[in-house]
């Protein structure tokens, strides 16, 4: 008897084959049911986060033009609504770009012929969109007429650009500054630069100008040794190392650095005598900072050059050129020295330099740079509004307030003499690169003003300059002038 119960109990619990299928096909219904959710996830978020980003990616060029056909591209204005970029609709040639102000905002502002650069092209889903009334919109396209586009405020700041403009004159280089606080870009300058009114008809002989470059962006896309203003890395991490006797520092500098059959001048071949950390970074000291190179922890030094943004993505909305660190572990001592003094392999660019410059202004947090601050339509109408946004530390703010201090020696004590003025405290730091086919150093500079209350950071390079401290400081020295002057 039990052992009938169990047969039957058993055959109970067996699945019948309809089971069995019944089965099958609700667990196949859960699935696509939980497909069908995350294809709707995933086109809310297209929707409603991605959807700019994708239909602004070059790659979708072909949709955008059809945006072209029924919308006039809006304007680009700079912050204080001044027109940088607009569309003109001349007799027998049609629609235009004009761009007022020729050659000075070329780079940043860009073209939108010959495909798109600069704002141009990062703001060109905004300019070909229309947020006009839609009973006005519908009136429009009933009359066979574009509706105008939005436009975009810029945070660029045109009287600090003209006035960039003008201290760099016909050198080759670039100027960039932007607020600390907020990541606002407030000058882009790159030379040798373009009349934006005239790329189509003067592509050609633009483009032949390979010893000139003038289509490159240096403020972004140069890459350059950063000689002695790299010394800020290098003193972050010997203060990282030695965190509580890095002032006990000491070197004694006859004008040159000799390791092995090696030998490094200073700058000018100077002696600068008995120095301790600070002196030596104020006057920048090749050979000390050579000895600091060889007593860092080389491992840690690129951990840091990373931490700082070499080697990595950078929150740069422009096209950019990505800052190279390759010193290893089994570095040899003089590419370690000279990697010390921002020699060797290493390149940076100026927007890398203003961003690092900013962040030790900003007790060590990076703000994002962002250069659209503004979108309206073509009444003046808000339709989206940028806010400042936080990248993240690259130091400690102890760290940072230690290197602010040093970096305002530099200007009261050291290489920075061209920035001293009753008006206000500049901080920075001056730097000379050499490169390997000129006769002339690169000349830098990077800093922040007022040292107290820093509110604009600028970077400097003119290339072929010489020295940074008379040739970039008092480019950057007119910036502050002006900007701190209003």
């Amino acid at each position: 008897m039990k052992a009938v119960f169990k047969r039957e109990k058993k055959r109970k619990r067996e699945k019948t084959p309809k089971q069995k299928a019944d089965r099958s096909i609700l667990l196949l219904a859960y699935a696509m049911a939980a497909l069908f959710l995350c294809l709707m996830g995933h086109v809310g978020y297209f929707l409603t986060v991605s959807r700019e980003e994708v239909i602004n990616n070059p790659y979708n060029n072909a949709r955008l033009d059809n945006f072209a056909r029924t919308v006039e591209r809006g304007k680009i204005l700079s912050s204080d609504r001044t027109v940088l970029a607009m569309t003109e609709n001349r007799e027998g040639i049609g629609e235009i770009r004009v761009y007022p102000f020729g050659a000075l905002f070329s780079h940043v502002v860009g073209y939108s012929s010959r495909g798109k650069t600069g704002l141009e092209e990062l703001g060109n889903f905004y300019l070909l969109s229309s947020h006009m009334n839609p009973v006005s919109q519908i009136g429009e396209a009933l009359a066979g007429r574009k509706n105008p586009g939005d436009q975009i405020i810029t945070t660029l700041d045109l009287e600090l650009q003209q006035a960039a403009s003008d201290a760099l004159g016909d050198r080759k280089g670039a100027v960039v500054a932007m607020e600390p606080d907020t990541g606002r870009v407030l000058v882009m300058v790159s030379k040798p630069d373009f009349d934006s009114n005239a790329i189509a008809d003067t592509w050609e002989s633009i483009v032949s100008k390979e010893d000139q470059a003038p289509l490159v962006n240096r403020a972004v896309q140069g890459l350059y040794p950063p000689g002695s203003i790299f010394k800020i890395l290098t003193v972050l991490e010997y203060i990282k190392e030695h965190p509580d006797d890095y002032d006990q520092y000491h070197y004694d500098c006859d004008g040159y650095f000799k390791y092995g059959d090696y030998t490094l001048p200073c700058y000018h071949k100077t002696a600068h005598g008995s120095q301790n950390l600070t002196q030596a970074f104020a006057n920048s000291c090749n050979g000390a900072f050579a000895s600091l190179g060889l007593q860092l922890d080389k491992k840690a030094m690129a951990e840091t050059a990373e931490q700082l943004l070499f080697n990595r993505e950078q929150p740069i909305a422009l096209a950019y050129s990505q800052s190279r660190f390759s010193m290893n572990e089994e570095a040899p001592g003089w590419e370690v020295l000279q990697t010390a003094i921002g020699q060797g392999m290493t390149q940076m660019t100026p927007m890398h330099s203003l961003m690092v410059t900013a962040a030790i202004a900003n007790r060590g947090v990076l703000m994002n740079p962002f250069f659209i601050q503004q979108v309206e339509n073509a009444l003046g109408e808000p339709v989206k509004r940028f806010e400042p946004a936080a990248y993240g530390a690259l130091m400690e703010e102890g760290q940072a307030e230690i290197l602010k201090d040093m970096m305002v020696r530099v200007v009261t004590e050291g290489t920075g003499s061209a920035l001293r003025t009753e008006g206000y405290t500049a901080a920075g730091k001056t730097g000379s690169a050499q490169f390997e086919t000129g006769k002339e150093t690169h000349a830098w500079f990077t800093g922040f003003a007022p040292a107290e209350n820093p509110r604009i950071a600028v970077t400097v390079i003119v290339e072929e300059g010489g020295s940074g401290g008379q040739t970039a400081a008092p480019v950057a020295r007119k910036i502050f002038d002006v900007y701190l002057g209003r």
